[in-house]
């Protein structure tokens, strides 16, 4: 009857008042007491569910998986009454498990330990991924027991423990424990008690995860996108600089407004090609570019390098079809704040990248305007040598379009170097005479046609000798002229050409000289010998001091050489006392110069003499 009663609708306090009434009779006691626990059993498990359940809601509630992991442990030794609760998370990398969030607990050795795989109780529930239970863990000689986790358990109190895994679709999230300070048998309900919440915190925890990793991919997602709209529009602010006309400078001072930082962009010999901002003064270019291409590997690739550099500079190759045209050093950005240079961001990443594409574009196409104009200007100026005598109208014509004032004074240089360096020197030689200037290669040789009237000078302004670091670098320049293009160039081209070859032949590599210059040597290279200022040259001060004094100093050069150049010898031809003969060639010293009776100089004095007389007799 009182199973009928107990299966219907009767409340619980009327079912403990029929099992009363028959507790009088031995076997209805028995099984009232079954009964009853029986119904304690069912209401212990209706609460049970009920917190589970509002455990449920409370989880489904937070997003943090802080917050999720302090959720499960304080409802954990609520609803199993335990002094202590506590959860450890699986970490792969190290291959054990770590204390992530306790309640109750007092120990701090206790609240940082880690549980090797197979160590503790918390180990092996880890390890065999099922649940285990002690009412006294001290002494249970199931577990591998270690130093550091008795120490941390027996620092904490803890007697009694209880652990069950953590586990969602076969992936190991961790273990929750429940511990009493005193013993305590669990019972089977405990355990199950505990792995149902361990399940329901796992999938909560899991599913946490998910949403934080997810949340985290749409913030990258955003900022990716944002990245990528403010580089479209840094793109659009330097297409329209290149659509208006602009050229480096121009994306330079973008790039640097943009960033708020310095810009330089250099060539491919770090020639520095435009700048904006304070480029530091004791930038060290050249070694920001090698230290750059160590870090790249070799790559041209075109994303910034950070070097430790003055002002911290970050370097960018400007590469355009695998080919590198320059370089864009970058600095000063976030205001130079803290020991180094500021981290780019993403976006920032992107625009300069950008502007190191648009660079790349705009030097191409410089490039290959200007390769262009090389080649239409290389040829105006092959057009001229070619021709023999005063050139055709047309290639006047020609000469005047490229800017040529064909019938104004021109000098030609004729410039040998490596050919290493031949392009190079190419470069630095059309800025010497602007647009009026042209340049060619002819017959291994570099030929500059220039505007001015002193070869000299402008041939000293390209030599350069080599050196034991750079053995490459020497530059040795014929000049000739001045002539009038409008009058043909094929003299003075010989002239040139015969001027650096003597210059190589005296071992005089890394000079310049005209044929004037080389003495008796231009006399014989040169197209037009100018006899009458070579000697000049050499003797004119002895022959201007004959004229003004009424002296006769050139008679006793002669006689001094004649002679053997024996001052005695010259006295007794000159019918003079040898002291008169030493005075005077003292005075001539003088007027010649220090170093007049060495070889080399005796040879020239010698030579000028003879074309002095020569010149005299052909005026009588």
């Amino acid at each position: 009857m009182l199973a009928e009663r107990a299966d219907g609708d009767a409340s619980a306090d009327e079912l403990e008042r029929a099992a009363a009434e028959l507790a009088s009779e031995p076997e209805a006691g028995a099984l009232a007491l079954r009964v009853l626990a029986a119904m304690d059993a069912g209401r212990r498990r209706e609460s049970e569910l009920a917190a589970l359940v509002g455990i449920a809601r409370d989880l489904a509630s937070e997003s943090d998986t802080g917050s999720v992991l302090d959720t499960i442990v304080r409802r954990a030794r609520a609803l199993l009454g335990t002094d202590v609760a506590y959860l450890t998370l699986y970490d792969a990398e190290h291959g054990d498990t770590y204390m992530r969030v306790t309640s109750g607990s007092v120990s701090r050795r206790f609240q940082t330990l880690r549980l090797p795989l197979g160590a503790g109780l918390g180990g092996l529930v880890a390890a065999s991924r099922t649940p285990h239970w002690t009412g006294r863990y001290a002494g249970d000689d199931r577990y591998r027991h270690t130093e550091a986790i008795d120490t941390a358990v027996g620092e904490e109190g803890i007697v009694a423990i209880c652990g069950t895994p953590l586990l969602v679709d076969d992936e190991f999230v961790g273990v929750l424990f429940a511990a009493n300070r005193s013993a305590r048998p669990f019972t089977p309900d405990d355990v199950a008690l505990l792995g149902s919440l361990a399940a329901l915190a796992a999938v909560s925890l899991v599913q946490t995860r998910r949403l934080a990793d997810t949340a985290a991919t749409l913030e990258a997602l955003r900022g990716a996108h944002a990245a990528i709209a403010e580089a479209a529009d840094a793109h659009d602010r330097f297409a329209g600089v290149v659509l208006e006309g602009g050229d480096v400078g121009d994306i330079a001072e973008a790039l640097g407004r943009l960033l708020g930082g310095w810009v330089t962009v250099v060539d491919l010999d770090g020639t520095p090609a435009a700048r904006y901002g304070p480029v530091p003064p004791d930038l060290d270019v050249a070694a920001a570019l090698r230290r750059a291409d160590d870090e790249r590997g070799g790559d041209g690739a075109g994303r910034p390098v950070t070097v430790p550099c003055a002002g911290g500079a970050r370097v960018v190759a400007v590469v355009a079809g695998g080919q590198r045209l320059g370089t864009l050093l970058l600095g000063g950005i976030g205001g130079g704040r803290g020991p180094g240079p500021a981290e780019l961001s993403p976006a920032q990443v992107r625009t300069v990248e950008r502007a190191a594409m648009v660079t790349a574009l705009v030097l191409l196409f410089t490039q290959r305007a200007d390769e262009a104009d090389r080649l239409d200007r290389a040829d105006g100026l092959a057009e001229l040598l070619g021709a023999a005598g005063p050139p055709r109208p047309a290639t006047l014509a020609r000469l005047a379009a490229l800017g040529v004032s064909v019938h104004r004074p021109h000098l030609l240089l004729v410039c040998r170097s490596h050919p290493a360096r031949r392009r190079a020197l190419a470069r630095e030689a059309a800025t010497l005479g602007g647009r009026s200037g042209l340049v060619a290669e002819r017959e291994g040789a570099l030929v500059v046609l220039l505007p001015g009237d002193d070869p000299a000078a402008a041939g000293a302004r390209l030599a350069r000798p080599s050196s034991e670091q750079d053995p490459d670098a020497g530059v040795t320049v014929g000049a000739a002229g001045p002539f009038r293009p409008a009058d043909g160039a094929d003299a003075a081209l010989g002239e040139a050409r015969r001027a650096a070859e003597a210059l190589l032949a005296l071992d005089r590599a890394g000079e310049s000289a005209a044929a004037a210059d080389l003495g008796f040597a231009g006399l014989l290279l040169g197209d037009r010998p100018d006899v009458a200022g070579y000697v000049d040259g050499i003797l004119g001060p002895v022959a201007e001091h004959d004229e003004r004094r009424g002296s006769d100093l050139l008679h006793t050069l002669e006689a001094y050489y004649a002679t053997g150049a024996s001052p005695t010898r010259a006295a007794a031809r000159l019918h003079v006392h040898v002291n008169t003969v030493a005075q005077r060639l003292e005075r001539i010293g003088t007027l010649l110069g220090p170093g007049w009776q060495d070889p080399e100089r005796s040879l020239e004095v010698q030579l000028a003499l003879r074309l002095h007389r020569l010149g005299a007799s052909g005026r009588q």
